[in-house]
């Protein structure tokens, strides 16, 4: 079973930048879209929203609003590895950071998760 492998999280002050990593242990086929997911502090595992998205076919991308012009998602199909480049961090922005690939034919694949702190 494929397994994805996220690094790049940590602590930084607000206004720092950190660049998320999410390589799989394989190759990753029929991918749809490409997540980055977001667990705020307090919240359960079933209730992460939805950050960034790459929709590969169409080649658009999808921000949430708190994020847009700070967060920038790539992806390499060739490497089913995704990328989530986050610059002028928030507090707000804290969490467990969770990469997820959504495949046709075939069952999600997500991270295990990292933790992103943004703190004075």
């Amino acid at each position: 079973q494929v397994q994805l492998v996220e690094s790049g999280g940590g602590w930084v002050d607000p206004g720092g930048s950190l660049n998320l990593s999410c390589v799989a242990s394989g190759p990753i086929v029929s991918v749809t879209d490409m997540d980055w997911y977001r667990q705020p502090p307090g919240n359960k595992r079933d209730l992460v929203e939805l950050v960034a998205r790459l929709m590969t076919e169409s080649k658009s991308f999808y921000y949430k609003d708190s994020v847009k012009g700070r967060f920038t998602i790539s992806g390499d199909n060739a490497k089913s590895a995704m990328y989530l480049h986050m610059s002028s961090l928030k507090p707000g922005d804290t969490g467990v950071y969770y990469c997820r690939f959504a495949q046709r034919g075939h069952s999600d694949t997500w991270g295990q998760g990292i933790q992103v702190l943004v703190s004075s």
